[in-house]
């Protein structure tokens, strides 16, 4: 069933070009993902979709009797009104029949006897029969729960920003809507509750359009996807995988169609140099083709986002942190927990919203006193924080200013020396727009320019909360290649279960009462190591449903079941094969070290202060060594897996 047509809309914001000339339909069962770089205009292309702007030309037309509702990033609310309420607020007629019931219900308890308000009870009764609008309410108070609001009652003027986005989120999948549009739905939610509202809407039957950088939902929930790449639409009818498979097609078949118009361009110009007298008919035929060919060259690709800036050097001693505790109004949110950091380390910090999280890297950087126990920084630690609190920033400022009022200049990884403005467009921010006011940066923008600053700041620990919202993916790809080759640690808060599994090698998961547990490996290792222990993981649904395993296929006619075990790895990744084929002699080096250490505190046993030292480099080696040996199990299992699935 058509439900909306996309009539040839075009949006443009002063001399910038958003969209042009874009067209499509959509049906019901439709699932699109929208994706882009930030600043491309996607937001904006949702609300002329939804009718909340109007397009420069074109038009937006709905079927008949079709109902188009929105989840704006910043949805607006009435500060007095509760969660609830808020959630069974909408025009619907079931909507209606629900708060009629509740407010005749409510009324009579508070007069028993009225025969007028039990009249309108029956008949408010009968509206709901009528409707069949009697699990709404139940419905909505799951969704509230599954989206971590507890309290129905609460009231939106005392919520935090992200609580009030999970309670409008809860109301746009209970409002009845033919076509839902949802901007950056997977932001602000913990990971239990990104894996609760994927399967909610797998199962969706109206159509959906959403913007998300979240790669797996993309993969898992669309099955169109819209690409915004400078001012034009590209449209694939497949999820995020197919996509990058069509797009690299698409790329390369323009890219020959390039070659091919340059060649003939080449030929053209060699003709013109020759002294083309512009007399005859076929003479001026021949020109008029020279100027149809330079004319026909491609726009300039958008630059590459390289992030290449050198670190600062590390010493032995990175972070040790031992019997850390931390309470807030008695409740414990970090119990007794112990850490030393090792060199290259990259942790991922998962668990369900509010178990303390963000509250660990605050701990680390200083920003927070612990109860009890403490956090030592080594002397050459250079801390980079990127929080999900947005830092104030002097939106009157110009972009290349807020960015040398880090770093004038950088040094690269490769020893080169690049300026502001240089970093700039590396990072996607054109001359032109370096002179721009942030006030005119889209919200992701800004986020990018955050980023861009803590790595010209050089630090050498990287602290990331949340890191993934509001980033396109764009970005996300190439700082997950820049922490490949960073040579510090990272230690990072995410919802986002890809950038996990991309980056992290070990998991820190808050499970609750302050208990936090460590697994070595990525997100889909903990999870699963979770599921064959019937540990109840920090990011698994809780929908009556085993969790998926990141990478398992969708249902087909084939598959049995979505939530099935996947046959198993084919191959490791570049990454893990580096690391397997010298892991071995890795742990030879680093049990020599020890070895070394050993003797040393042995023929320093009179000598207290260089015992100390020695001991303290003893514990960061056995700390290492420990990890090398994980990895080793890992690896080697890893292979034998992937050796027995090549036999099958």
């Amino acid at each position: 069933m058509h439900v909306l047509t996309v009539d040839h809309i075009s949006k443009s914001y002063g001399e910038k070009i958003l969209f042009e000339d874009v067209s499509f339909g959509v049906e019901m069962g439709d699932k699109i993902g929208i994706i882009g770089v930030n600043g491309t205009g996607k937001s904006t292309f949702l609300q002329v979709v939804a009718g909340l702007e109007p397009p420069d030309s074109g038009s937006i037309l709905v079927a008949g009797g079709a109902t188009v509702r929105m989840l704006a990033q910043d949805p607006q609310f009435d500060p007095e009104q509760t969660a609830l309420a808020h959630v069974l607020g909408g025009d619907s007629p079931q909507m209606a029949a629900v708060r009629a019931y509740e407010e005749a219900l409510q009324a009579l308890e508070l007069k028993p006897g009225d025969a007028a308000l039990q009249e309108k009870l029956v008949r408010a009764n009968q509206r709901m029969d009528e409707l069949d609008a009697w699990g709404i309410e139940s419905e909505a108070k799951i969704a509230l729960s599954k989206l971590g609001i507890a309290d129905y009652g609460a009231k939106l003027g005392v919520l935090s920003g992200g609580q009030r986005k999970r309670v409008a989120m809860a109301a746009a999948l209970i409002q009845p809507a033919d076509v839902l549009l949802l901007d950056e739905p997977t932001n602000h939610i913990d990971n239990e509750s990104v894996a609760w509202l994927e399967g909610m809407l797998q199962k969706r039957k109206g159509a959906l359009l959403m913007i998300t950088h979240d790669r797996y939902f993309l993969d898992r929930v669309s099955n169109r996807t819209l690409e915004l790449d400078k001012g034009k639409a590209y449209f694939y009818t497949a999820n995020y995988s197919k996509f990058l498979e069509l797009k690299l097609d698409r790329e390369e078949r323009e890219a020959a169609s390039e070659a091919k118009r340059k060649n003939l361009l080449r030929n053209e110009l060699a003709w013109m140099r020759r002294g083309a007298q512009a007399r005859t008919t076929k003479q001026q035929a021949r020109i008029k083709r020279f100027e149809e060919l330079q004319a026909a060259a491609p726009e300039k690709a958008g630059g590459k986002l390289e992030v290449s800036v050198a670190s600062t050097r590390l010493g032995k001693k990175i972070i040790e942190i031992e019997g850390l505790t931390k309470s807030f109004e008695g409740r414990t949110v970090i119990r007794d927990f112990n850490y030393i950091a090792v060199p290259e380390d990259r942790v991922g910090i998962v668990g369900r919203n509010g178990l303390g999280k963000s509250t660990l890297l605050k701990l680390i950087a200083g920003k927070l006193e612990p109860d009890a126990g403490e956090v030592r920084l080594g002397p050459t630690v250079k801390l980079g924080v990127f929080s999900q609190e947005r830092e104030e920033m002097d939106e009157t400022m110009r972009v290349i200013d807020y960015i040398r009022e880090s770093a004038e200049r950088v040094t690269t990884g490769d020893g080169t020396t690049v300026t502001a403005a240089q970093m700039l467009e590396r990072f996607l921010f054109p001359p032109a727009q370096q002179w721009t006011p942030i006030a005119k940066l889209s919200g992701g923008e800004k986020r990018r320019l955050q980023l861009l600053r803590v790595l010209m700041e050089a630090p050498n620990v990287l602290l990331l909360d949340e890191p993934t919202n509001d980033l396109d993916i764009t970005t996300l790809t190439v700082l997950e290649d820049y922490l490949d080759d960073f040579p510090g640690v990272v230690i990072t808060v995410s919802h986002d279960r890809y950038f996990l599994d991309r980056t992290a090698e070990r998991i820190f998961a808050f499970e609750g009462d302050g208990t936090i547990v460590q697994h070595v490996g990525n997100f889909s290792d903990y999870q699963a190591y979770a599921a064959e222990h019937g540990v109840r993981s920090a990011g698994a649904a809780d929908a009556g449903v085993e969790r998926k395993p990141a990478g398992a296929p969708e249902e087909t006619a084939g598959n049995k079941s979505a939530f099935e075990q996947p046959a198993g790895p084919t191959k490791m990744s570049y990454k893990e094969q580096k690391e397997f084929e010298s892991i071995d002699s890795d742990i030879e080096k680093a049990e020599a070290a020890l070895a070394s250490v050993q003797a040393k505190m042995e023929a320093s046993s009179s000598d207290s202060a260089t015992l100390q030292d020695l001991l303290r480099e003893q514990q960061e080696l056995e700390a290492k060594l420990e990890h090398l040996m994980d990895r080793w199990t890992y690896l080697n299992e890893l292979a034998e897996q992937i050796a027995a699935n090549k036999k099958r």
